[in-house]
């Protein structure tokens, strides 16, 4: 059972004592944030700051300009950080202690991106824009996935790449003071995910849909719980959106030859967001496939089994664990070993920056569960 913890940058960076606690873990490695969506994190171990702001999504890593010429889609730098090539630091640091260090990339979660192209961005049914959600069915968007993840992992020691946002986001986000929880069913925001751009509705036509009619059977089937998508139609527009996500991925591994790859996924082919769903050919190309198991309840342990049942057998299954509140300190041993009964290889724990002195030793208790599972 491998078990490696999140962490970003600036946990590294200024704070002397990281390695030492990650050491003391006895896990496998560190999954090392570098490049990332906006984020307002606390930071409980930093010995100067209590919260770090970053305003935008960003490269941890310098924005070369022999990378990015000549291309409207390029990362913003991380301002925010004194290191202009802060993942290579933090990385190189671990790496010197022996700690193996896979690259963590968010790929098509930029809302600074989106909001200045919102031509590249998700568009619902009813034409509305999420700046949050960059769509992989455009090739400029997975152009500059490809040379963000090149950039990302450029002459360092890496033991991996993990990435996350490798298809298309939706309409579930948690926006600045987000007011839609529990406003649409599950079903209606499968349907508020569906991508309506141009590019997509390029693709429906060639798949032999009628764009503008299918946008109106969206949109009837949002506002009706009595109305569903033809089966036929439904079967398409996931055929896109997976034709879509496959071409994404094809495109950031060939940039990367090399690295242990590990992708954030959902068994449900529909799932959009960090973990998009996976498709037929995910299993071909990755070594291990990431699935959310935050909750501690049975469903969690559900989703291993049904993930592993998709997977060829050399793909590795992971479970991605929180140790952070709500979840119950006594909650963490059990939820561990019946993740790893259901089929789990590697514990992805969350989070080690995050977790500060009070829930710090839940890390060290799920690596000890995990470990002897």
């Amino acid at each position: 059972m491998r078990v490696l913890v999140h962490a970003y940058p600036w946990d590294v960076l200024g704070d002397p004592l990281f390695v030492g606690r990650v050491q003391a873990l006895g896990c496998d490695g560190v999954n090392l944030a570098a490049a990332y969506h906006t984020v307002r994190a606390a930071t409980p171990w930093h010995p100067e700051r209590a919260y770090l702001d970053a305003r935008h999504a960003a490269l941890y890593r310098p924005v070369r300009e022999e990378a990015w010429r000549g291309r409207r889609l390029l990362p913003g730098p991380a301002a925010w950080m004194d290191d202009p090539d802060s993942f290579g630091t933090a990385a190189t640091t671990l790496a010197a202690a022996d700690i193996p260090v896979t690259a963590w990339t968010v790929l098509t979660h930029n809302s600074r991106l989106g909001e200045a192209h919102p031509d590249v961005g998700v568009v619902n049914c009813f034409g509305e824009h999420y700046p949050w959600a960059l769509c992989p069915s455009r090739a400029e968007v997975r152009e500059y996935a490809a040379t963000l993840a090149a950039e990302a992992v450029r002459d360092l020691p890496l033991a991996g790449v993990l990435l996350e946002a490798c298809g298309q986001l939706g309409a579930d986000h948690g926006g600045h003071h987000d007011k839609t929880d529990g406003a649409y069913d599950a079903r209606a925001r499968r349907m508020l995910s569906v991508c309506c751009c141009g590019a997509c509705r390029a693709e429906w036509a060639a798949r032999g849909l009628d764009p503008e009619r299918t946008v109106r059977e969206l949109r009837t089937a949002v506002r009706s719980h009595e109305h569903d998508l033809d089966p036929a139609t439904a079967a398409a527009l996931l055929a896109v959106r997976h034709g879509a996500a496959d071409e994404l991925r094809h495109q950031v591994l060939a940039a990367i030859p090399g690295p242990r790859v590990g992708l954030h996924a959902m068994p449900d082919p529909w799932a959009t967001g960090a973990n998009p769903g996976l498709t037929p050919d995910t299993g071909k190309e990755v070594d291990t496939v990431i699935v959310q198991c935050w909750p501690t309840g049975p469903e969690s342990a559900e989703r291993v089994r049904l993930t592993r049942r998709m997977l060829p057998e050399e793909v590795a299954v992971g479970a991605y664990v929180t140790v952070l509140p709500p979840i119950r300190p006594d909650e963490i041993t059990p939820h561990v070993r019946r993740l790893a009964e259901a089929g789990a290889q590697e514990i992805h724990l969350y989070h080690a920056g995050l977790a500060g002195p009070h829930r710090h030793g839940l890390l060290a208790e799920a690596v000890r569960a995990a470990k002897t599972s």
